[in-house]
């Protein structure tokens, strides 16, 4: 997922998630809501900063979950913020995404 995010490849990026699938903040507030509102909040962002790029710090996976410590640059040499990505899955597909920042 994070190559298709780096690609700004947002229906790549959505194929590897089920259709109820969305993105929140953790414990919080839904901030895409289904397969095609992450979509649409990707390509938005993606517009809007077009050479945003994440790389993996370290990775967990326990089960059906996966951890990801990322740091984010908007555009190369801006300032990059860090993020704690938590993925749940239901069997190969993605089915939710919690951000800690």
């Amino acid at each position: 997922m994070i190559a298709h995010y780096n690609a700004q490849d947002a229906d790549a990026y959505v194929a590897l998630m089920t259709e109820d699938a969305c993105e929140a903040g953790y414990r919080g507030v839904v901030l895409r809501d289904g397969r095609e509102g992450v979509r649409s909040g990707l390509a938005a962002m993606f517009a809007q900063y077009p050479q945003n790029r994440a790389e993996i710090v370290a990775d967990y996976a326990l089960g059906d979950t996966v951890l990801l410590h990322e740091k984010v640059e908007r555009a190369p040499g801006g300032e990059a913020f860090e993020v704690m990505s938590i993925y749940s899955f239901e069997g190969d597909k993605v089915s939710r995404v919690e951000f800690i920042r």
